[in-house]
Parts: C-alpha cells; sequence; structure tokens
C-alpha cells in the first residue's frame, strides 16, 4: 500500500528541518551540560557511589567529581582535561582518583597542571579504549542475533515487534515479568522507570527494588535484566529486546550505562523532557546529541516521544505537530550519525474513537507515516488517552489498534492492555494482550500486499491534509527558530521558556580549550 503523497512538499519539509536543526547545532557546538561530562567520567570507566547526607542515600562519584568541578569555577575545559591531568599527576586510573576526590583527599581543579600535549594524549587514550568497550558490547549483540532468530524485519514485510512493559519497581520481579511475557509471544521489553526518575540529576547506584510506578534506572538493573533476557533467548530461540528511558536530567549517563550494559532500545527524543518534564530547552538539545552518537555508535534504535502530543492536544486538529516533530527529529539524529535504520520515531493511535471515519484517518495518519520514512522502525503506542473503564470496549479499541499496525507495516508495535491504567498490568491481562496482538499479526501479515487506497479518497486526502499543516508548521518554526516556536506553544500546546525549566543551571558555556575526546571521536566516527 502507498499513498499518493506530494515528494516534493516531503523534501521540502526535510530541508527546512535540517535548516532549524542547524541553528540549534550552533548552539550545541559552544556549550555542554554536567549530564554529559558525568557521561564522559562514565566512559572512563569510573562507576560506584558515595552515601551522602544531602541526597540521603548513595551519590554517584561522576556526579562528586563534576559538582566539585563546577563549584570550583573550572567545568568550562571539560571533565576529561581534569581527570587526564590528575591520572598524570598521580599515575593513577580515573577509577582510583575519583575515590580519593570522592573520600576528600584533594581537589581536581588543585591538582598541578602537567603540560598540554600529554594532557590531550591521556585523554585520548582513555576516549579511545571507553568507546572499544562499546564496540566491542555491540559485536556481542550482533553475535547473539545471528546465533538465534532475529524477530525484527528490517524491511517491514514481517508484522511489528511486539512491545511491552514491565514495571514493577523491583527489579527481580520485573525479570520473572520480563520472563512471562517473552514466553507469550513479546520481542521486546521495556522497563518504565520510577516516576519522577526523569528529573533526578544523579542516576541511582545498584539494584533497586522500592521504585513507585516503575523501576529505578540503574546499570546494575540494565545489568540484571540483560542477563535474564540472554538466557530466556536462548531458551525461546529468538533474541529478545531490552528497553530503558533515556530522556531527562541524566539522558546521556542512561545512554552510556546501557551501551555499556548491551541495552537495544533506548526512550531518546529530542524534544519530549522539554515539552513534558518541563527540562531546560539548551539542556536537552545538547545532552540528545551525546546521547545519539552514542546510540549511533552501538546501533540502539531510539524511541522518539511524539506520541505525547496527542494524548496532551487533541489528535485530530494536531496531528500535524507529530508529523514535524518527526522531522525535526530525523534530523537530529542525523546530525549525530544515526542511520535511519535505527530511528523508532513515535507516533500513537490516539483520536477520539467516536470521530466519524475515525478507523479511516488512523489508517491515513499510520500509512502517511510509514511512507514518509521508509526506512525507520517506527514505533506506533496505542490508544491511551480515549480508553475508559470498560475493558471490554478498551479490547476492542486495542484489536483495532494491532489491524492498523500490521497493515501500515509498522516496525515496533506498544501492545494495549485492557488495565492500560496500570503501570503492571495484570500478569493475565498481558497474556490476553500477546494472545489478540498474535492471532492478528498472523491472520493478517500480508494485508498490505493486497489492498490499494482509492485515489482521493477520504484516507489519501486526510494524509495530505497533515502533510500540508506540517509544511506550514515547519515554515513558521524556521522563521522564529525552535527555541522561539517551544516558547509560542508550537507543539503540543505547551509553553517553555529558553532560560527556564529544570536543570538550567547545569548549562554552562565551553571554554576555549574546552577538551572532550570523546565527543570529537563521536562527531568524526573514530571508535
Amino acid at each position: 500500500m502507498k499513498l499518493a503523497l506530494d515528494r516534493k512538499k516531503i523534501t521540502e519539509c526535510r530541508k527546512i528541518a535540517a535548516r532549524i536543526s542547524a541553528s540549534v547545532k550552533s548552539m550545541i557546538d559552544t556549550h555542554s551540560t554536567v549530564a554529559t561530562e558525568r557521561s564522559v567520567l562514565r566512559l572512563m570507566g569510573i562507576d560506584g557511589a558515595k552515601h551522602m547526607p544531602k541526597v540521603n542515600q548513595h551519590y554517584p562519584l561522576v556526579n562528586i567529581l563534576v559538582d566539585q568541578l563546577q563549584e570550583d569555577g573550572v567545568i568550562g575545559r571539560g571533565a576529561s582535561y581534569w581527570m587526564a591531568n590528575a591520572c598524570l599527576h598521580y599515575g593513577e586510573e580515573p577509577a582510583q582518583i575519583a575515590e580519593r576526590v570522592a573520600a576528600g583527599e584533594f581537589r581536581l581543579a588543585l591538582v598541578p597542571q602537567g603540560k598540554e600535549a600529554a594532557i590531550k594524549k591521556k585523554a585520548d587514550a582513555f576516549a579511545k579504549a571507553g568507546l572499544q568497550l562499546l564496540v566491542q558490547k555491540r559485536k556481542e549483540r550482533n553475535a547473539l542475533l545471528k546465533k538465534g532468530k532475529d524477530p525484527h524485519d528490517p524491511t517491514f514485510k514481517k508484522p511489528p515487534l511486539k512491545y511491552v512493559i514491565v514495571a514493577s519497581g523491583n527489579i527481580f520481579e520485573d525479570v520473572v515479568q520480563a520472563r512471562s511475557a517473552a514466553q507469550a509471544g513479546a520481542d521486546v521489553i521495556a522497563v518504565i522507570r520510577s516516576t519522577a526518575q526523569s528529573l533526578l540529576d544523579f542516576m541511582p547506584h545498584g539494584a533497586t527494588t522500592e521504585g513507585f510506578g516503575g523501576t529505578y534506572a540503574t546499570q546494575e538493573n540494565f545489568r540484571i535484566m540483560r542477563k535474564a533476557l540472554d538466557e530466556e533467548g536462548l531458551k525461546l530461540g529468538r533474541f529478545i529486546r531490552l528497553t530503558n528511558y533515556s530522556s531527562g536530567l541524566c539522558m546521556p549517563e542512561i545512554a552510556t550505562v546501557a551501551a555499556q550494559e548491551r541495552l537495544d532500545f533506548l526512550l531518546c527524543d529530542s524534544l519530549y523532557g522539554i515539552l513534558f518534564r518541563d527540562i531546560n530547552m539548551k539542556r536537552t538539545l545538547i545532552d540528545q546529541h551525546f546521547s545519539r552518537l552514542i546510540c549511533a555508535l552501538s546501533e540502539i534504535f531510539i524511541n522518539t516521544g511524539e506520541d505525547n502530543y496527542l494524548t496532551t492536544a487533541d489528535a485530530v486538529e494536531n496531528g500535524h505537530q507529530v508529523l514535524a516533530s518527526q522531522f525535526i527529529n530525523e534530523r537530529f539524529a542525523l546530525g549525530a550519525n544515526m542511520k535511519e535504520e535505527f530511528m523508532g520515531l513515535g507516533h500513537a493511535m490516539e483520536m477520539d474513537p467516536w470521530h466519524p471515519d475515525v478507523i479511516l484517518l488512523e489508517i491515513a495518519r499510520a500509512q502517511m507515516t510509514r511512507d514518509i520514512f521508509p526506512k525507520a522502525p517506527l514505533k506506533y503506542m496505542p490508544p491511551t488517552r480515549h480508553m475508559e473503564g470498560d475493558i471490554f470496549f478498551g479490547h476492542v479499541y486495542d484489536a483495532i489498534f494491532n489491524l492498523v499496525s500490521v497493515m501500515t507495516n509498522q516496525g515496533i508495535h506498544l501492545l494495549g492492555m485492557p488495565t492500560e491504567a496500570i503501570h503492571t498490568p495484570l500478569l493475565g491481562d498481558r497474556y490476553m494482550a500477546l494472545k489478540s496482538c498474535n492471532y492478528i499479526f498472523g491472520g493478517a501479515a500480508n494485508l498490505s500486499t493486497e489492498l490499494t487506497f482509492r485515489k482521493n479518497g477520504k484516507i489519501e486526502k486526510w494524509a495530505q491534509k497533515v502533510l500540508d499543516d506540517s509544511l506550514k508548521l515547519l515554515k513558521h518554526i524556521d522563521k522564529v527558530g525552535l527555541f522561539k516556536a517551544i516558547e509560542t506553544k508550537c507543539f503540543a500546546e505547551v509553553s517553555r521558556k529558553l532560560d527556564g525549566g529544570k536543570g538550567y543551571s547545569g548549562v554552562f558555556e565551553r571554554a576555549e580549550n574546552y577538551l572532550n575526546p570523546f565527543l570529537d571521536r563521536l562527531e568524526a566516527r573514530k571508535y
């Protein structure tokens, strides 16, 4: 199935998105954030935490180091510079230096500075080793994909990957639920984060059992779930992918440890944190760039958050905002060396179910997205906004969503559940949702090859209207700039300020002699 969309307008949308991205990249190239600098230290091999009264829990060593550099007013040179200098001076590795600084033995900024050339050489050696570890993890995944059966079809001729959520709050209970979901047919397990973790400016440390509305994203939790899914995949004879969320104030850190622990998918959107978590614009856009560079190296699929626009604003009236955001997300991802094959651009079936011809309109938008982004493993989200207490209707609603997804050749399909409002749905409901999906995906796997769209019919006209409206919006954003567009509610009827929002104090201007060989190597694809 193909829609007769105006290809010139699609090309124009991409050109405009490139200009929008370029104007933002000029800001990114002159700034960094505390989260990006903490990611650099993690890539140097620094892990661990120390109990700190100010957060009443174990505070990561990387936070202690970066906080100190910021307090001393020297963060502008980059964490790489100060750590490499200390390693040269003391003849120790970064992990040893971090422990000593956390113990109060000395401050990085007060270590006598060595020769610039030697410091750069040392920092680059750390960068090379840290990125090589990620390359090795990528190779491990590829070996497992060859060994087992990969359910993902990059041509989208087979049904989409079945993506389900576990979120008990307890990583060990999550493992039990993840195994049962895989046994019932799930291809992707997403461990949703504990409520409001995106607003924490540090990553909790170790295995956790006390999350609320989800389970904390920690490196140890990643390790535990990855091991469990590898074991389950070997039993089932197919590879099971693992997902977490790298949005929020620790976006690049989560991307870093996710790459180190071999996660497969990450929620990594350019605008989500700004619009729906009130995280500062500059902070989010700088951090997403470094995050996506990591994802590009590690071949981690990113998922973007456009579905949230449709749960916030009217999906019929504002659906064009989703397409505009997808063009922008695509451009930012390309600017971070990502291949289209790893861009899980997001959208959702969220129109009012009682709107006239609503199923036709949903098919139109889903097919439009597939046609415009033919190589992208689109992530299609289930209806949530209009879900009711009537679980029987909800099951039918989700079944229609399943049908639209398979007939329009989506790439990633997040299953809807009758108990949608429960973060961790009843096990029986997850099983029922997978059973229904398996039936529809199996029975309609080749439906798209048997159908065509009527020329100038309702489906085609609606898709063209969404494209036209998206082009108008992109032209406006190009004229006023992305920052101003966000301030004036161009997306999801949400307004944010350039100098406001959470995490703004963690943004800083790079010094003229800023050093970050990790960033340099990633941008140059020098792994």
